[in-house]
């Protein structure tokens, strides 16, 4: 773990706090909020609020590191640690790992060492010094030092010591790595295509639905023609189109994280409603295309040795407002003389 102020590999800093991974709580239908904690403890609880506020409270400044390629230098959290909890609860001889689980449409959940958490996790309820926003995980959330955000859970509700490791949604679902650790940039597990699907896709010109994570096949694109390629729905993380020419490609809620588009031609391209955070449009052209109601966090646009086009893309200023783009990126995109159209 490096000293707190220092970028890990592949970050930049922001000086906003974008709002990342759920970005909506579960509605609350069953009284006042609780916190469960359960599997091998000694001692089951169920903690309300203010019970949980009379137990001693800790306060730390750590750097949050997000995945897709942000970091938020000095976070003020204030709250319990965890540690403090398990002190009452007791954990069982067993118990060699801890499942946090939020209040959110998915459950979504994550886990960690016993180990590790006993150092390393607060449940947060204070943020520089005001209450913890709903939108950021409040009343309750959990904080780890030291690994990706996504090790970190909104809207926390139960925590379950377990014998053998459980996964979270993100580590199921997006193939993000289970150790996290920013220093040695563990964000994904990789999950290629099969070859044989891979060839077919770029055969059809159809990528829709694909689910593709950290796949060096991608490279293999350079300087191919895609132009109207389906990519509707897929989800293709951390991969590589150098060059490739993606003229009129449908894309609309498509996923591509962290995806490099250096140098590619994505004139009239439909992005809308795709998830483009940490993703590197430098160089590219993007004349025409539908930009909006994006997640642009840490998008990549300005580039002063490359020139980006944007004459023509239509984006959503409230997408730029709340995207924490860097400095650059935003003024690139708002500055009138380079062309987009904001609807």
């Amino acid at each position: 773990m490096n000293p707190r102020g220092t970028l890990s590999p592949g970050q930049s800093a922001t000086a906003q706090f974008p709002i990342v991974g759920e970005r909506e709580a579960a509605p609350w239908t069953g009284g006042e909020w609780s916190l469960r904690v359960d599997g091998l403890v000694v001692r089951l609880l169920t903690l309300a609020l203010p019970e949980l506020l009379r137990l001693p409270r800790s306060e730390r400044t750590w750097d949050t590191i997000c995945v897709t390629g942000w970091t938020h230098f000095g976070h003020h959290w204030g709250g319990v640690m965890l540690s403090d909890v398990l002190a009452v609860a007791q954990p069982l001889p067993d118990a060699r790992f801890v499942r946090f689980v939020a209040h959110s449409p998915r459950n979504h959940d994550t886990s960690l060492t016993l180990e590790y958490a006993s150092e390393h996790v607060m449940l947060a309820y204070d943020l520089d010094g005001q209450p913890l926003p709903v939108d950021h995980g409040g009343p309750l959330r959990s904080v780890c030092e030291g690994k990706y955000f996504y090790k970190s859970v909104k809207w926390l509700t139960r925590i379950e010591l377990l014998a053998e490791d459980e996964p979270g949604y993100w580590e199921r679902d997006s193939a993000y790595h289970n150790e996290a650790d920013p220093w040695k940039e563990q964000r994904y597990d990789p999950k290629p295509l099969p070859e044989a699907e891979f060839a077919r896709r770029v055969r059809e010109r159809d990528f829709s639905g694909a689910f593709a994570i950290v796949d060096e096949k991608f490279k293999t694109l350079t300087g191919t023609d895609l132009s109207d390629c389906n990519f509707e729905g897929a989800r293709i993380k951390a991969c590589r189109f150098l060059r490739v020419t993606l003229r009129r490609a449908r894309a609309t809620g498509g996923n591509f994280t962290r995806c490099i588009f250096i140098d590619s031609d994505l004139r009239d391209a439909d992005l809308s409603r795709c998830d483009l955070e940490g993703a590197d449009f430098r160089g590219a052209d993007l004349r025409g295309a539908d930009l909006r109601e994006t997640f642009l966090t840490a998008t990549q646009f300005a580039d002063r040795h490359r020139e980006t086009k944007i004459e023509g893309a239509r984006l959503l200023r409230s997408d730029i407002d709340k995207a924490g783009l860097g400095d650059d990126d935003r003024a690139f995109l708002l500055n009138a003389a380079n062309g987009a159209i904001f609807d």
